[in-house]
């Protein structure tokens, strides 16, 4: 059955990485217990490096799945509530309508917040730590919005959200997402660097030459590697880089995690949980959506910029996960959601009855 999965994947994939198509493509796949590996094209046009399951790309909004597994371990752990108002840890949120949002309703993309970061017109200037609080304090609901009542997807959000995480352990982000899941699952080559002066991550020369050249969908070079990008001028506010390898480690363990930590584990499947219902289709649980198709439930998250495109995505009831990762914008991922998935996930159960 897995050569028939890997025909799957590998014909619907091909396609969308010929040669006419900036960059290229590198995926994993989950099932029957062990990892699958399809790459194609070049991580650098230029000078022709080619994909492997090791290259580096920039995960964008891929990063959030990781913020809200921590928010669910603290959980697990006692050490942090979901129905805790963000004044809690942050006491100068002092804002009428910002002081009433819960940790949870932060990590589910219903805190009804929406600022200029969030959507076009894109601001050009960044903000300081200080002006992203004054943002926030200052902020009115534009439409009737109230905390836990709406699904608005937030950027700042889960910048914030980062905030509370810091304020409440004391340690920067990337240190926790490295002590309590990076290296509990074995994700060596995945972090969250600093942002250098000219908006590219602070790597060794060895971790900067796994990393991809990002390309607009039309094939224009945007930023050099290891570019990153943020409206938010702040320690831990760029984007995350990870391998398909890795994050094939981070899916299996998001639908299986026989050999995880029992609190991680159940930490993992926690951010899974719907807790907003959208329409009869859609649902938004801790960063993940909840997609509701005929014969399959999908958990998804996909993230992109203007040079980078990823997808994760996981059929828990029949232990199937998915990683898309391209260095272009616009990649056409919707097709593991509507076509890949669906299709293994009809063929385990053609084959477990």
């Amino acid at each position: 059955m897995i050569a028939q999965m890997r025909d799957i994947v590998a014909a619907e994939l091909a396609p969308t990485a010929t040669p006419d198509h900036p960059g290229g493509l590198a995926a994993a796949l989950y099932a029957g217990r062990h990892v699958e590996f399809f790459t194609f094209g070049f991580a650098d046009d230029a000078t022709r490096r080619p994909v492997t399951p090791g290259t580096l790309f920039n995960l964008g909004s891929l990063r959030k799945p990781f913020e809200a597994t921590l928010v669910a371990l603290g959980t697990l752990r006692g050490e942090l509530r979901l129905d805790n108002a963000l004044p809690k840890y942050l006491p100068e949120l002092t804002g009428d309508y910002v002081r009433r949002v819960t940790v949870g309703q932060l990590a589910a993309h219903s805190s009804g917040l929406m600022l200029p970061t969030d959507h076009p017109p894109w601001p050009n200037e960044s903000f300081t730590q200080a002006q992203f609080i004054s943002m926030l304090n200052a902020w009115t609901p534009q439409a009737g919005e109230a905390p836990g009542r709406q699904r608005v997807y937030s950027h700042a959000g889960y910048v914030l959200l980062q905030l509370v995480l810091e304020r409440r352990y004391g340690t920067p982000i990337a240190t926790l997402l490295e002590q309590r899941i990076l290296r509990p699952l074995g994700m060596a080559a995945t972090s969250v660097p600093e942002r250098g002066p000219d908006n590219r991550a602070v790597m060794d020369a060895a971790w900067i030459q796994r990393v991809v050249q990002g390309y607009s969908d039309q094939g224009m070079a945007i930023g050099p590697p290891g570019n990153q990008q943020s409206y938010f001028d702040f320690p831990g506010t760029g984007q995350m880089f990870s391998s398909a390898r890795d994050l094939g480690a981070f899916v299996a363990a998001s639908v299986d995690g026989r050999s995880v930590d029992p609190h991680l584990r159940e930490a993992l499947r926690m951010t899974q949980h719907e807790v907003f219902r959208v329409d009869e289709k859609f649902g938004q649980a801790m960063a993940w959506e909840n997609v509701r198709l005929p014969g399959v439930s999908i958990v998804d998250k996909p993230g992109g910029l203007n040079n980078a495109s990823g997808y994760l995505g996981l059929v828990p009831a029949r232990r199937i996960g998915i990683v898309l990762l391209a260095n272009r914008s616009e990649y056409p991922h919707e097709i593991a959601r509507y076509k890949i998935l669906p299709a293994l996930a009809h063929l385990v159960a053609s084959h477990t009855g």
